[in-house]
């Protein structure tokens, strides 16, 4: 029986990844990448470099520690790179790397398809409401 090398093992796990199964690590990033916030992070920066002040302006209701934790998770991710300047004060850059344009593309398509269709989907949502005001039984719900 042949050994394997390292890259060859990688491979050979990378052909088994299931996201459907919870402990698969693709699982794991799919639920880091579905978080809201790293998805108008990624939007966000997909257009270029940004200071930590301009995100936080531009993605409203997103507190400092999340936007911090946010930050550091793609960054952890490689998703993007953080830069600092040394200056008075200090400047910070936050910029997509390859990878993380790779990922706005995408990231970008869904939030571009959420705004074009929202009313579409509200008009869904009221409805399902109006039809479904508590009259149907348990089994009717699943």
């Amino acid at each position: 029986m042949a050994t394997m090398t390292a890259a060859q093992k990688r491979d050979q796990a990378r052909v088994a990844y299931d996201a459907f199964l919870r402990a698969c690590p693709t699982n794991q990033l799919l639920d880091r990448l579905s978080d809201k916030w790293v998805s108008l992070v990624v939007a966000a920066l997909s257009t270029g470099p940004m200071r930590y002040s301009d995100l936080s302006r531009k993605i409203a209701g997103v507190s400092p520690k999340m936007l911090t934790q946010t930050l550091r998770s793609l960054e952890r991710d490689g998703i993007l790179t953080r830069t600092v300047t040394p200056s008075v004060p200090v400047r910070v850059d936050y910029e997509l790397t390859e990878l993380g344009g790779s990922l706005a593309q995408l990231m970008t398509a869904v939030k571009t398809w959420a705004e074009t269709h929202f009313d579409e989907v509200h008009a869904a949502r009221e409805r399902y409401d109006a039809g479904n005001d508590g009259a149907r039984t348990p089994a009717q719900r699943t």
